[in-house]
């Protein structure tokens, strides 16, 4: 196979989104290699680095978005649109998670079942297995959202859930915009449980027939509806080349600029733990992280070992006029609004330091 490479970090946390009891335990997570690379047949871009041997998933795994006013708004949208297009009958939820999608939908009318190995609570319309051919339930619309960035082969992935839906069928698939991270260098967001990093102009490639494409959440998201009896592998097309703008990282003296300024940051999830990471590799570490989660507060961050914080206790320790780092520009108003007037506010976009 032949590769294009378009970006390498080593010893990466496997998991960015888990939480651990202790520094110690913390700073010993099990990491993984990146390298980026453009598959020169299928145009795709992915981490050729992974190994899925890596992800195992458990209870300490805390992704939980639904907090924010702001997040809730977007699923709301997103809500609109699958009901519009997928309707309401005979709709799956592949990798359901926590089932707070699959609840909205309901709420709304939606017949719905999920499907997801990790699921914790006591619906008995979400199995705990993986969706697969030999159920015999056929949907009328499949939802696949934030589930593909972590698949293997996601290609052979959608084909094997066409199979399952009996080659028929719409799909709604939601996943983080690779044009977004490159336009805004969000050095950041490159992670490795995600191993796969989509354009639109993928699912242009990967479905003959499309009934909706377009960018959400203030197009960090990609928003696909595709028709499964369309499905194709992808080929790559010269136009389609991707490019890593320079420069990516930021200069060593960006990092070093702040060096003997405190750094606080606000989000303890994916673009904090590689944004404390990649700046402490620079000599210049964050020292505090807050984030509203109450199931992450007192927990202790992959590989840096930083201690996540509730923000009534890190704000109480902070003079008037400091500056807190906002790690999504899209929770910029929102935690303005939280944290009040006493602070500065700075989104963490266009390759921010």
């Amino acid at each position: 196979m032949e590769y294009l490479e378009l970006y390498r970090q080593d010893e990466f946390p496997v998991f960015q989104n888990r939480m651990y009891d202790s520094v110690a335990e913390a700073r010993g997570c099990p990491r993984g290699d990146i390298r980026i690379v453009q598959d020169a047949e299928t145009g795709l871009v992915h981490n050729a680095a992974f190994d899925p041997s890596l992800m195992h998933y458990d209870s300490a795994y805390q992704n939980e978005q639904g907090l924010s006013a702001q997040f809730d708004a977007h699923l709301d949208r997103i809500a609109d649109l699958v009901l519009a297009l997928l309707g309401t009958e005979g709709l799956v939820e592949v990798g359901c998670g926590k089932a707070l999608f699959l609840d909205k939908l309901r709420r709304r009318g939606a017949d719905i079942t999920g499907f997801d190995p990790a699921y914790e609570g006591d619906d008995p319309t979400i199995l705990r297995r993986v969706f697969v051919e030999d159920l015999g339930i056929r949907s009328r619309g499949l939802i696949l959202r934030h589930v593909l960035e972590h698949i293997d082969d996601p290609v052979a992935f959608l084909f094997r859930l066409a199979a399952a839906n009996g080659h028929q069928g719409l799909i709604y698939i939601e996943v983080p915009c690779l044009d977004w991270i490159l336009e805004n260098r969000a050095w950041f967001d490159f992670f490795y449980e995600h191993v796969n990093y989509f354009r639109l102009s993928d699912f242009r490639r990967i479905f003959g027939r499309t009934l909706y494409l377009g960018r959400s959440f203030n197009g960090q998201y990609l928003t696909v509806i595709g028709d499964l009896a369309s499905l194709r592998r992808p080929a790559f097309h010269p136009d389609d080349k991707v490019v890593i703008p320079e420069p990516f990282l930021p200069e060593p003296h960006a990092f070093s600029a702040n060096a003997e300024r405190q750094t606080v940051i606000w989000g303890g999830a994916s673009k904090g733990v590689i944004f404390s990471l990649l700046r402490e590799r620079a000599g210049t570490p964050v020292a505090r992280v807050i984030d509203i989660n109450p199931r992450k507060q007192g927990k202790y961050l992959a590989a840096t070992g930083l201690k996540v914080e509730a923000p009534q206790t890190v704000l109480g320790d902070l003079a008037e006029g400091a500056e807190i780092l906002v790690m999504n520009p899209n929770y910029l108003e929102e935690i303005r609004e939280m944290g009040g007037p006493k602070f500065q506010y700075r989104a963490i976009n266009d390759g921010g330091v």
